[in-house]
Order: structure tokens, then C-alpha cells, then sequence
């Protein structure tokens, strides 16, 4: 069983949550915030369970997408090839549908219905104005387990937010730019800049104005929010094992990494260029901003710093091009493809892309070990999947969805299983379930906890 203390570095503002090590206990601490009872959010070992939903825009190339073969001896899809290293890791779920984002009278606006709808499986208001959706599975988790940790979820974004207007066809934006929802009329908005995500985990401040002062006192003195710490953490080195003085090194390693990339964008933010450089601290490269996020997703799990995530990758209808891989059309435009073959080819490269980001956050989380030995991989629930199912003729039906992780034991991983016509809403009973949430009787459209994962 785990310390039932958290132990932080900390010096001159900076807090720095540090993952669990056998060495510390309570005489240890620095700082310390007190855990809830054991078993809530748990591994059957102990350690923490976590959850995060990554949600990528616009559906996929159905053809591509799935396998020929189901079972444990499915072979790779075209676009899933990108995920083959990680195969045993996670499972690979069809048959799941979201009827919350059809149609019926509504008429046009899927893309808004296909994201609005992701996480509550509750059908939205269509307003610009009167926004009315349903609370998301995220969190009901978050509602139950957050006290646990620092921070009761995170919710993170490669979009910049727009948080009011219309966006699709007479929808508010709040429902195409936010999947996480804390009530039926209160979306949560996600953070989309690195920089003020890695000051609220490691800085000083408890909002945005205080941690951003913060940034500016540390950039003004040309100083890593390691060197507030630097005493502190040189005290504690004494006190640990060899093998945990090797993971602490290993921890700030990946802290300092973080921030140096954070830094390199901020610089390249400020030079010239034809195109408007996004806001500092958010890459130019949409890949490394991505990546940048999936990093600091991997730091608040490892501390513990929370066991509930989102993170959209990018809207739904978003149109973004992807010229490093030879895609100068919009992603939107081209979905629409009209079955014609170039187009389609183009939407498949899009496709590989987002799985090909999806492995590299899977090979972070593999390679980072947990409190009980494991990896980070092995004790979470990771959701990657799109609102829309067939981007061309807008279904929300057979959903493109991998679950991934092995929930500390117990997921069935490494297969290809197919649901049947099951409402999305039953994998979100799922994993609250798993996650200790009691008495959640029903959630959304569920008929059910979806009991084959």
C-alpha cells in the first residue's frame, strides 16, 4: 500500500509534486497533502488508477481504421500499423455507438453534436446562446475520486478556445470546443498553452495571474523552476535509497526536458514570420504541441497530481492541413471526400498521424514506472476515439474507439472485440466502475456497464 502522504520539493514559490518512492514517509515530507481511503481510484496492487479521454476531430476512414480479423490475433489496420508496438496494451472496441449526436429534427450540425456529445451521451440544446448538455463521465469520476489528489481533473487542449458564438450550423461553440462538461450547462473549459499548464503543476499561485508572475520573476532572472527547489532537493537526495536517488534524477530530468521545450517555443514565438505565432509557450508545430501536453499529462500522473484527464486534440470540423506529411487541404474539407480516392488517401495520412501521436504518448507512459513497479501504462484507462464515426457521411454510429492500458490487471488487452450496436455511454459506466465510482445507476443513453473490457 502506498504512502498516505504526498511529498512535494519546494523553495522560494515552487511546489513540486515528486512520484512515490519507497524512502519516504511521512518524516520525509516537505509539504504534503493528505490522501483519501485506500481502494477508491486503485490498482488491485494499490497504486493509483487513472483515466483520460484523448479525443481526435472528424472520424476516420472506416476501411483503413479496422481490422479484417477479430480476437487476439487481429493484424493491424493501415492506419492502426502505427499502434502494432503497443499491441498488447490495448483493445481495440467496435459496435459502440453514440445516438445522443444523430440528427432527428436537429437537421445539420454533427460536428458540434459529435464532440458536444463524446463524454455525456446526452442530446444537446441546439442554441448558439442557450447551451444545455449533460455533466460528462470525466466529471462524475472527478465528483467522486478528486479529493484524492491535487488537482480533481485536468483538462487540456491543442485548440485555442472559443467559448461563445456559433460554430456549427445555429450550435454554440462551447459544445464543438469542449468535450468536459461539470453540469447540463456549464462546459469546462480546457487549458490549450503548455506553458500555463506547467506553471499550474509546478508553479506558485493558486490562478492564472499569480502563476504567470511567477513565470515572469523565474524568465526575468533566466531561471528553471528547478533552481527554486534546488536546496530542497539536494536534502532529500541524502535521505533516499540508491535506487529511488536514480528515479529522482530521472523525475527532474523530465521536468527540466519539459520546460526546455516549452522555452524553445516561446523563442520561436518571437521571431518574424508571415504566419501569426501562437501565444508564448504554445509550439508552432502542432506535433510538438501535442506532445508537449501528452509530457505534462505524463508528470501529473506520475505524482499523482490527478487521476482524471481530457484532452481534445483538436475540435471536431476542425480543418486544419498537416503540410509535414504532404496534406496542405483541410482535414474537414477533405472528410467530405465524395468517395473519391485521392481524398480518401489524404484523410488516411491525417488518420496514421493522430495514431502515430497516440504511440509516442503510450510509449511515455510504458516507460515510466509506477509506485508498485508497474508502468503508468499498466495501471490506466486510456480513451482515444472521435465523435463521428465515418467523417464523409457524418454516422456517430460504430465509433472509432481504443481503449488503452491495462487498468492495473483488469482490462483484457491485446484483442479486437466487437460490441454490436452498444451505446458508448455503457464504456463510460465501465471505466467509472473501475475507477470506484458507487451508485452511478445509469449514465447518458447506458443500458448497462459494458462488462466485456
Amino acid at each position: 500500500m502506498q504512502n498516505n502522504r504526498r511529498t512535494f520539493l519546494k523553495g522560494l514559490g515552487a511546489a513540486i509534486a515528486l512520484p512515490a518512492m519507497a524512502s519516504l514517509d511521512a518524516k520525509s515530507v516537505a509539504g504534503s497533502v493528505t490522501r483519501g481511503a485506500a481502494g477508491l481510484a486503485e490498482t488491485a496492487s494499490g497504486a493509483p488508477m487513472r483515466a483520460a479521454w484523448l479525443y481526435f476531430p472528424n472520424g476516420a476512414i472506416p476501411s483503413a481504421w479496422w481490422p479484417g480479423k477479430k480476437g487476439n490475433d487481429f493484424t493491424a489496420s493501415e492506419t492502426l500499423s502505427e499502434l502494432e508496438s503497443h499491441r498488447d496494451s490495448f483493445q481495440l472496441m467496435a459496435g459502440l455507438d453514440n445516438v445522443a449526436a444523430n440528427p432527428k429534427r436537429d437537421g445539420a450540425g454533427d460536428h458540434a453534436r459529435g464532440g458536444g456529445t463524446f463524454l455525456n451521451s446526452v442530446r444537446l440544446k441546439k442554441s448558439a446562446t442557450d447551451i444545455h448538455a449533460g455533466i460528462s463521465v470525466d466529471q462524475v469520476i472527478a465528483n467522486q475520486i478528486g479529493h484524492l489528489t491535487r488537482f480533481p481533473s485536468l483538462e487540456l487542449s491543442c485548440d485555442a478556445d472559443r467559448p461563445s458564438g456559433g460554430c456549427d450550423s445555429g450550435y454554440s461553440c462551447a459544445y464543438q470546443y469542449n468535450i468536459s462538461w461539470q453540469s447540463e450547462t456549464t462546459p469546462l473549459t480546457p487549458e490549450a498553452n503548455p506553458r500555463l499548464v506547467f506553471e499550474r503543476l509546478f508553479g506558485a499561485g493558486n490562478n492564472a495571474r499569480e502563476r504567470m508572475g511567477f513565470l515572469k520573476q523565474r524568465r526575468v532572472q533566466q531561471r528553471s523552476v528547478l533552481d527554486f527547489v534546488l536546496d530542497d532537493a539536494r536534502r532529500m537526495q541524502k535521505r533516499l535509497q540508491t535506487s529511488d536517488k536514480g528515479k529522482l534524477d530521472e523525475y527532474l530530468t523530465s521536468i527540466r526536458e519539459v520546460e526546455k521545450r516549452i522555452e524553445a517555443a516561446e523563442r520561436l514565438g518571437d521571431r518574424s514570420t508571415d504566419a501569426p505565432a501562437p501565444a508564448p509557450g504554445i509550439p508552432i508545430s502542432f506535433g510538438d504541441h501535442m506532445q508537449a501536453m501528452f509530457d505534462l499529462l505524463v508528470l501529473a500522473f506520475q505524482t499523482d497530481s490527478t487521476r482524471v484527464a481530457t484532452l481534445c486534440l483538436s475540435h471536431d470540423g476542425s480543418n486544419r492541413s498537416f503540410t509535414d506529411i504532404g496534406v496542405v487541404e483541410g482535414h474537414h474539407e477533405l472528410s467530405h471526400h465524395q468517395n473519391k480516392q485521392d481524398r480518401i488517401d489524404k484523410v488516411k495520412k491525417i488518420d496514421r498521424w493522430y495514431a502515430r501521436q497516440l504511440s509516442l504518448f503510450l510509449d511515455k507512459l510504458k516507460q515510466t514506472t509506477d509506485s508498485d513497479g508497474d508502468s503508468l501504462l499498466h495501471n490506466s484507462m486510456i480513451i482515444f476515439g472521435s465523435g463521428n464515426a465515418d467523417g464523409n457521411r457524418h454516422t456517430h454510429t460504430n465509433l472509432p474507439i481504443i481503449l488503452a492500458g491495462q487498468g492495473g490487471g483488469a482490462l483484457q488487452s491485446g484483442r479486437y472485440v466487437d460490441h454490436g450496436q452498444t451505446p458508448l455511454a455503457n464504456l463510460h459506466m465501465a471505466v467509472a466502475e473501475k475507477m470506484g465510482v458507487d451508485g452511478l445507476e445509469r449514465f447518458g443513453d447506458s443500458t448497462g456497464v459494458l462488462s466485456d473490457i
